[in-house]
């Protein structure tokens, strides 16, 4: 069976509605404002052979990474059976950062394994040093939380996590939440086996794979780029322990329609936690790479097969146990974005100008409570388009958690949020402007903060000035890119994000 077409579209739509039903299913369900609110969790579909054949529009640090995941169940002995419910966080075993759960079942049709239903969802703490999860300056993996290899899921197991949690209650919710958006993933796949039949099903999924590499190498075959390659080097500000700028190099060589990122001379491992698995690289790559070809090329795994990426093993960007990682999945991911991003802009590319290249992570945590959330900051501006304004930019899809429903919640108040006005890099086409969040502690509480381009502002795009860097205070007093801190009733925690880079020369008429 070979589809034309129209039956490419539609199929490609019927595979991801069940993804995105996956989605609203889980965000529906769960109970903390993390995933509830802000929509922390992914969604995809994978074939029997573990590749993804639909996803939902979520998030893509999450997305690009979940092939892994799918890999180290299949290649778990005994192999995974028609039914079976797998439970990882290890991010040397498919995962990403330790408060990303990872649930994933293996659908039975047919009295066979057909596929896999795979949802990831950041749970705002998994134990470790601090609350949340998400601790500045940890050194080792084991103090970011419990570490969950691929394993089947069971009553036992989960007992077992939520004994080392500090919010089991919600963190169970969640968690139940997860099981029924895979279980609805396994319905919306036998659904279209009993409308289509389970070999024409499988006959389109291949072809629909076929189909995003055919078209995503034909892309990017038709780029200008030289024979010699496209380099450029970015920086990450500190790793929570030691406060100096961190290399990352890569060079981009694209052959025959394959799009290579070489990671080489990058920095080695850090001591501290911005560290990130292989998985979280190529899911940055992947990411590039997406943003490159027409809005109708599904995203799947046929796109993945036309990128690779090489990094030396033990470095910045593809460490080894016991790396600590928090920080990698959140910061260092857009840091590797921004790095691609800038190689193809000096190589001549039109590319966008780049966004605020961080999520601006900070948690809080008391007695019986913790709370996360990452904050929107400017788009880069791209030719014929200015940089929306106070949105999460690149690694991140996520929303903002509403001032009434974090305030109803927590023992914190929002004084503040509003557009960080100018912060945007001008340009002929100007950068979006970052945000101002300010929170007041009601009762004495932790806090961290991770954050980046707090001294690099995000450059500017052929010509286009750069965004303004962000910066986080208490109580007016300026703070670390990367902190753990105690607050007390009445202290003021303010943030504001960075602005994205401008796009294009200003004339000097423009200018006065």
């Amino acid at each position: 069976m070979t589809l034309d077409a129209v039956g490419l579209e539609v199929m490609a739509h019927a595979f991801a509605s069940v993804a995105e039903e996956m989605g609203l299913v889980l965000v529906h369900s769960a109970l903390s404002p993390n995933i509830r609110e802000r929509r922390d969790a992914s969604a995809a579909l994978f074939d029997a052979d573990g590749e993804m054949i639909a996803q939902a529009a979520h998030i893509p640090v999450h997305l690009g990474a979940l092939a892994d995941a799918v890999a180290a169940v299949r290649a778990e002995q005994p192999p995974p059976r028609p039914g079976d419910l797998f439970l990882l966080n290890d991010p040397y075993a498919g995962g990403s950062h330790l408060p990303d759960l990872t649930l994933i079942g293996a659908i039975e049709v047919d009295g066979a394994v057909g596929g896999y239903s795979v949802v990831r969802a950041h749970h705002s703490d998994v134990g470790g040093v601090t609350a949340g999860s998400m601790p500045a300056g940890a050194r080792e993996l084991y103090a970011e939380g419990i570490v969950i290899p691929p394993v089947r899921w069971t009553p036992e197991v989960e007992r077992l996590l939520l004994a080392n949690v500090r919010t089991p209650a919600t963190r169970r919710g969640d968690l139940a939440a997860q099981r029924a958006a895979v279980e609805r993933g396994a319905e919306g796949l036998r659904a279209l086996a009993r409308r289509y039949g389970w070999q024409p099903l499988c006959a389109a999924a291949r072809d629909l794979l076929d189909y995003a590499e055919r078209r995503t190498r034909a892309v990017l075959t038709r780029l200008p780029t030289p024979a010699a390659g496209l380099s450029a080097v970015d920086y990450l500000e500190g790793d929570g322990v030691e406060d100096r700028d961190l290399e990352i190099r890569v060079r981009v060589a694209i052959t025959d329609g394959v799009f290579h990122a070489d990671f080489t001379g990058t920095a080695p491992a850090a001591v501290g936690n911005v560290n990130c698995p292989i998985a979280v690289t190529r899911s940055a790559v992947l990411f590039v790479v997406r943003t490159l070809l027409p809005d109708d090329v599904p995203t799947n795994g046929g796109v993945q097969r036309a990128v690779q990426v090489t990094a030396p093993p033990g470095c910045l960007i593809n460490a080894q146990r016991p790396s600590a990682v928090a920080a990698g999945n959140v910061e260092t991911s857009q840091r590797i974005a921004d790095t691609v991003f800038r190689a193809l802009a000096e190589g001549g590319l039109a590319v966008a100008a780049q966004g605020q290249g961080t999520m601006n992570n900070v948690t809080f945590g008391g007695p019986g409570w913790t709370y996360y959330e990452t904050i929107g900051g400017g788009q880069g501006a791209s030719r014929g388009a200015v940089g929306p304004s106070g949105v999460h930019v690149g690694m991140s899809n996520t929303r903002n958690t509403p001032i009434e429903v974090l305030e109803l919640e927590h023992p914190l108040r929002v004084q503040t949020y509003a557009l960080r006005r100018d912060s945007g890099g001008v340009g002929t086409w100007a950068g979006g402007d970052g945000v101002v969040r300010e929170f007041e502690a009601l009762a004495p509480m932790e806090a961290t903060l991770l954050s980046e381009r707090r001294r690099h502002g995000p450059r500017g795009a052929a010509g286009g000035s750069d965004g303004k860097p962000g910066e986080n205070l208490k109580n007016g007093e300026a703070l670390p890119a990367k902190v753990t801190l105690q607050l007390a009733a009445g202290d003021v925690l303010r943030i504001k994000t960075p602005g994205g880079g401008g796009w294009g020369h200003v004339q000097p008429e423009e200018a006065q």
